[in-house]
């Protein structure tokens, strides 16, 4: 809904990385219902059974560039998850600032979607880029998803990828032509599916990159794609494989494929393989 939201996430096209975007993403956390993955084996409610203590952490970022649902959603997929994760809060007005020492616990940080401002974003966290760098080089596991894909990419940006980004609807032969929110058909490790987009990027990677594409735009540019950096991972989506039932509906769109978030598993579970 216009007006009601920030954000998913920029555009910074080619010739202006820096302009504001106006639309918006739904403020609604995951409901439960929605979130339990099909057919989990016996092994994935015992770890969903393990105190909280014995799960691996994730950090997530809640600064005041995202949307007020946004990382509560992230959230609760990852306590949902086959190997379930605790999970902490970081940024201004969290109690808990993005700094080395919160890092040093984590195996996997996410940066959500929700920002409207990329240089305003990037001007509050451009101080924890070599420590996010360090981190991830040294084993860590980074997310980012729309907005925080783009902050993956460089200029402004974590560059942590092995090329970069820009919005899919400035790419040549894009088929979204507005940053409203809508449905977009991937081609994913194969197969077409479709999944929640507001203005996410696409990804061009370098000539020979180091990285698994798990799907692509239907102009072929790459939407999700997961790379190795040092002995970490970094997985990146420019739609919102996170996107539940209430995003749908609050926006009026449909996902043909039904909403499911097995792909929203798929890239945890690829962000935080090891080889």
């Amino acid at each position: 809904m216009p007006g009601t939201h920030p954000n998913a996430g920029p555009a910074p096209a080619a010739v202006d990385r820096r302009r504001l975007l106006l639309a918006a993403l739904p403020a609604t956390a995951l409901p439960a219902t929605a979130l339990l993955a099909a057919g989990c084996a016996p092994s994935a409610e015992r770890a969903r059974n393990e105190p909280d203590d014995r799960r691996p952490l994730a950090l997530v970022y809640r600064g005041p560039q995202g949307c007020a649902g946004c990382a509560p959603a992230v959230a609760n997929l990852l306590r949902r998850a086959r190997r379930p994760y605790r999970v902490t809060y970081v940024g201004p007005g969290t109690g808990t600032p993005l700094s080395a020492e919160a890092l040093a616990d984590a195996e996997l940080y996410v940066q959500p979607g929700g920002g409207a401002d990329l240089d305003g974003a990037w001007r509050q966290l451009r101080g924890s880029a070599d420590m996010m760098r360090d981190w991830v080089r040294g084993g860590g596991s980074y997310l980012g998803l729309c907005f925080g894909a783009y902050l993956a990419g460089r200029d402004p940006g974590f560059d942590l990828l092995p090329g970069d980004t820009n919005g899919y609807i400035d790419s040549p032969g894009t088929t979204i032509h507005h940053q409203r929110d809508t449905v977009v058909p991937v081609k994913w490790r194969g197969k077409r599916r479709h999944m929640y987009f507001q203005d996410g990027p696409a990804f061009f990677l370098d000539d020979g990159a180091d990285a698994d594409v798990l799907a692509t735009y239907p102009n072929g540019d790459a939407a999700v794609v997961v790379a190795p950096y040092g002995k970490g991972r970094v997985g990146v989506s420019g739609p919102h494989p996170e996107a539940d039932r209430s995003w749908y509906e609050e926006q009026g769109l449909r996902n043909p494929d039904g909403v499911r978030l097995d792909l929203a598993y798929e890239l945890v579970e690829a962000t935080t393989r090891r080889r």
